[in-house]
């Protein structure tokens, strides 16, 4: 699993460094394509449920799950989000960051900071004998004191031999909820989704891409992270 979200982080570290205004999406997608290729790896997403890229390419009110274009073309002050997994010996790695392009407001950097750090917030919890919950407080509570909405719709997820496994992990608390008891050996995919406004989404008519309900940004970041005795490690790193 380190293998396979070392991976990821390096196809993501490419796609970033080809963020620029002018470039269309399905760029980002030939490069999935062809480093999928070239490393010998399958992409966790073709296919899965049907979805029909390797990567999930998000701009701007796009919370997750967009579908890169050739239409599509990135403008200055635009944020955009990718989502990539891969299968390496039938063990998952996920990751996901948002880039900015070019330059960007003030206020869209600031989502971008806060979302980032509360993936950070969040995995800083996630060793033995904390509850899960405590992963979805630290994000909660970071996101929502700068006042920025965190979606419900879409949550984390257990990640090893298969892409989604046990347990949900909320970005937020849960009422009614007990939660379950963080154990070393788990790994979790960690990824905070924040919007500048509500935190309402809709699909649109493609059937998976996920907006924001007021049409505002919205940034995502993931790591795949194991739970251990000495504390949390995460896979989703390139080194």
């Amino acid at each position: 699993m380190r293998e396979a979200n070392r991976i990821v982080s390096r196809i993501l570290d490419e796609l970033g460094e080809n963020v620029k205004p002018g470039v269309p999406t399905i760029l980002f997608e030939e490069i999935c394509q062809a480093r999928c290729k070239e490393l010998n790896v399958r992409p966790a997403f073709m296919g899965y449920q049907g979805f029909p890229f390797a990567l999930c390419c998000s701009v701007n009110e796009e919370i997750v799950h967009g579908f890169p274009s050739k239409e599509r073309i990135l403008q200055e002050g635009d944020i955009v989000s990718f989502d990539m997994g891969v299968v390496y010996k039938g063990f998952f790695g996920d990751s996901a960051r948002t880039f900015a392009v070019g330059n960007v407001s003030p206020e869209t950097k600031k989502l971008m900071d806060v979302t980032r750090e509360s993936l950070y917030k969040g995995i800083e919890q996630a060793v033995p004998g904390n509850n899960l919950y405590d992963i979805s407080a630290a994000i909660q509570s970071y996101v929502e004191g700068f006042g920025f909405g965190i979606v419900r719709r879409f949550v984390g997820h257990g990640i090893g031999s298969h892409l989604h496994e046990k347990p949900e992990i909320p970005n937020f608390i849960p009422k009614g909820m007990s939660g379950v008891p963080l154990k070393a050996g788990m790994v979790l995919a960690i990824e905070p989704m924040v919007t500048v406004g509500s935190y309402e989404v809709e699909v649109l008519d493609d059937n998976w891409t996920a907006v924001t309900k007021d049409r505002k940004l919205s940034a995502h970041f993931e790591h795949s992270v194991a739970v251990t005795s000495d504390g949390p490690r995460i896979l989703s790193l390139s080194d």
